[in-house]
């Protein structure tokens, strides 16, 4: 194996604060004020880089312009639909109540603020369908479930994420017969009902950095954010060879995917209302461990082939089955075979590949799929390393090790 590092898009727009600041100023507000003060800021449960100065400063931005902000948990099943796990999720990424210096909401109720085309009810958190106004910040990327005009973002935090466990659990049930079309259909159910002042829609570049901060109103939300998002697909990482016999991934979580681990970077993806095969095409994928951000959520494990007895005894199996019965995706909670070390792990994965030599096998090993600026690779991609302008050896060819308990090391982050 090496080490290697690849040369991903870089486009960060420097302080994030001064970004989401520039990005509130265009929002005009003047009329908002008369029709109420209350704010319910919706906030979810994924990693975004920065994102607790970007909850700060729009929290700030309000307070200046006489409103009354308060953040709510936005984030469906994740956190196990308890007020105690939505906020310890919040916590662990920087945002609580004497960080924000705003409450946070406490209450898991839902209520019906519409009823769809085939009596398909709107769900909401009820201290946002209470608030005067709604906005919502999200990250902008490629679903890992579905393709559509928008997928991951403003729209999918306005709806399934606002929605809570039980709206969420509406929208993939319907969506198994109607498509994930029916997201927007609910979004614009919201906004002709309720005051959203506006997205604000974050872009990541292919290093985690932040590069692109949009505030988007409802007048142009849905072009908006399909032209973020497809700036958000042109800079996604991937994993630069196909196909793969074996693909060694450190983390899945939560805070990394809405499936653990991205099917957009593995190419892997079983699910009721379509299954996705993209590249890298992977004879087997070997997971290592759950991020501690997670909190027990392994939702995603079950498009693993082999994990380890250290990430099954690390899962909060109530968390993990809400969140994939929620998803109606049972699949990616199923519990792979486990081994209790590392190389057996390995060992399963080379005997069951067919008849490729160990030594002639192409394996990639990743920390996350958020992390893509660094693998270790076999010898086998040796010859596409070396002809490939944005990929670098940085550490030569060594045998895998494994230590004296028979593990491996992780990759830095």
């Amino acid at each position: 194996m090496a080490l290697i590092a690849q040369q991903l898009w870089a486009s960060p727009v420097g302080d994030t604060t001064v970004a989401t600041r520039k990005a509130l100023e265009t929002v005009g507000m003047d009329g908002a004020a008369s029709a109420g003060r209350q704010v319910a800021v919706a906030v979810g449960s994924r990693g975004i880089t920065g994102i607790s100065q970007i909850v700060g400063e729009c929290l700030g931005f309000l307070k200046e312009r006489g409103f009354h902000p308060f953040i709510v948990p936005a984030m469906g099943s994740h956190g196990g639909n308890t007020t105690q796990g939505e906020r310890s999720i919040l916590s662990d990424l920087g945002i609580d109540e004497p960080s924000m210096g705003v409450p946070i909401g406490t209450s898991t109720a839902v209520e019906q603020i519409a009823t769809l085309k085939g009596a398909i009810p709107v769900m909401m958190a009820r201290e946002a369908a209470q608030a005067d106004h709604l906005i919502v910040i999200n990250r902008i990327k490629p679903h890992t479930k579905f393709r559509d005009l928008t997928e991951s973002g403003i729209t999918k935090m306005l709806t399934i994420g606002l929605g809570r466990g039980e709206g969420a659990r509406i929208y993939h049930r319907a969506a198994v017969d109607q498509t994930f079309s029916i997201l927007r259909r609910a979004a614009e159910s919201i906004m002709r009902r309720h005051s959203v002042l506006f997205g604000l829609a974050v872009v990541e570049d292919g290093y985690k950095n932040t590069a692109d901060i949009r505030a988007i109103q409802p007048g142009n939300w849905f072009e908006e954010e399909h032209g973020l998002l497809e700036k958000a697909r042109k800079m996604m990482p991937r994993i630069p060879f196909d196909p793969l016999d074996i693909l060694i991934v450190d983390e899945i979580g939560k805070d990394i995917s809405g499936i653990g681990m991205d099917s957009n970077v593995t190419g892997r993806h079983r699910d009721l209302v379509g299954d996705l095969f993209e590249a890298p095409h992977v004879k087997r994928i070997f997971v290592r461990d759950l991020s501690r951000r997670s909190q027990g959520n392994g939702n995603g494990i079950g498009l693993a082939d082999v994990t380890t007895q250290r990430l099954v005894d690390a899962l909060d199996l109530n968390r993990t089955y809400a969140n994939a019965i929620t998803a109606i995706s049972p699949e990616k909670a199923a519990i792979p075979i486990h081994f209790s070390t590392d190389r057996e792990c390995v060992k399963a994965c080379l005997e069951t590949i067919g008849q490729t030599a160990p030594e002639a096998a192409r394996i990639v090993h990743i920390k996350n799929t958020l992390t893509l600026d660094k693998m270790m690779v076999s010898r086998a991609l040796a010859e596409e390393v070396a002809t490939d302008p944005d990929l670098q050896v940085v550490q030569s060819w060594h045998t895998m090790a494994f230590d004296t308990l028979g593990n491996m090391e992780g990759l830095a982050p």
